[in-house]
């Protein structure tokens, strides 16, 4: 039998009463009793329709839990999709960083970051650090062989050079110079020839922060990598539309650029006769490879104007082989290998072992050509 209601108990709650039996533990009674709520105005009767209200002890334990209105228990996603965005990303870079003392791998994110060194020119120059001597100042230098027809190698397909490393040694008031030279030479192989003829390099030079040298009889440009010539870009005759390899013959340096000259006359037969203008031409390599044709056929005139020849000029006078760009002159500095004001015809022959020779020195401030 159900006890009466205790007195603390609030209206409209389902209550139940339980009473211990003889010996038998405890026993319940449901529902041992139901009061109707006696609501004090219509709201408070509809939220009890949508709310579980709990008392004991006429203290609430859990009130309007599903009531959308209250403000307890409403989502501020203000602060949650922050938090939650912040927190996504400080996983995500924890879970790619690399190791310590390791650097990323490459992937579709951040294959720009590492190539971003490589989109710089490398100015470096000299490539080893010049040393401090009591005779001076010591620097690192290095020669490179044309060997004409001797280039091919016993070996089938292949061609060759060498590659002589020195030391040169400038003393502190400029009026002395002593060189040195290492024990040996290393040999530079490659495969690539025309016409049965290749790695006749012509000059030497850095650029972006590297070694290179150009064969004229290819055209081929080749980074050297220690002991290894690299083919890295081919540069064909005159405008670039000639199916032959460029006949370069110097490599200069101006603007971030790469020049690379011929001759700087006229083709011509032994007998002096004018074939084309192609050794006219200067080829201007990017850091990346790209290639420009320029026209410098007045520019090539007005140099030989300047030595007293006018053109054509013979078979081989003034020939260029020796040409370089200073930063400080802002100019280029060109030194012929032949200079002929007689107008003597020369063999090719003749005058291959007739270079080099005291020729005229001749510069050019901002030497541009005039198209």
């Amino acid at each position: 039998m159900a006890s009466p209601l205790p007195s603390g108990l609030g209206r409209g709650v389902p209550t139940c009463a339980v009473q211990r039996s003889s010996g038998r533990g405890l026993r319940s009674h449901l529902p041992c009793s139901l009061m109707p709520v006696q609501p004090s105005n219509h709201l408070e009767w509809n939220e009890s329709m949508h709310s579980l209200r709990i008392s004991v002890g006429s203290l609430p334990v859990l009130a309007s839990m599903t009531k959308a209105a209250d403000p307890r228990f409403r989502p501020r996603w203000r602060v949650i999709l922050p938090s939650f965005v912040g927190a996504a990303v400080l996983w995500l870079l924890y879970s790619h960083r690399p190791p310590p003392g390791r650097p990323p791998a490459p992937n579709a994110h951040n294959w720009r970051l590492g190539q971003a060194p490589a989109d710089r020119y490398n100015d470096t120059y000299p490539l080893s650090v010049p040393q401090r001597t009591p005779g001076g100042t010591r620097y690192r230098i290095a020669l490179i062989a044309d060997l004409d027809t001797e280039s091919r190698a016993q070996e089938e397909n292949t061609w060759f050079s060498y590659l002589k490393k020195g030391y040169l040694t400038l003393s502190d008031s400029g009026d002395k110079v002593t060189v040195e030279w290492d024990i040996g030479h290393e040999v530079l192989e490659s495969h690539l020839a025309e016409k049965g003829r290749g790695m006749e390099l012509s000059d030497l030079i850095v650029f972006n922060g590297k070694l290179y040298s150009v064969d004229d009889r290819t055209g081929v440009v080749y980074q050297i990598e220690g002991t290894k010539a690299v083919p890295w870009v081919i540069l064909s005759d005159g405008d670039g539309t000639v199916g032959k390899g460029f006949k370069a013959e110097w490599l200069a340096v101006k603007d971030e650029h790469l020049y690379v000259g011929g001759l700087g006359k006229e083709w011509t037969t032994t007998t002096g006769e004018v074939v084309n203008e192609n050794p006219e031409w200067v080829k201007v390599v990017g850091c990346k490879g790209s290639v420009a044709h320029e026209n410098w056929v007045s520019s090539y005139n007005a140099l030989r104007a300047a030595a007293g020849i006018r053109p054509p000029a013979v078979s081989d006078g003034c020939s260029h082989r020796a040409n370089g760009f200073s930063g400080q002159m802002s100019r280029f500095l060109f030194h012929p290998s032949l200079t002929r004001t007689d107008h003597l015809l020369l063999s090719r022959s003749t005058a291959h072992h007739a270079r080099p020779s005291s020729g005229c020195s001749l510069g050019a401030r901002g030497l541009r050509p005039r198209t």
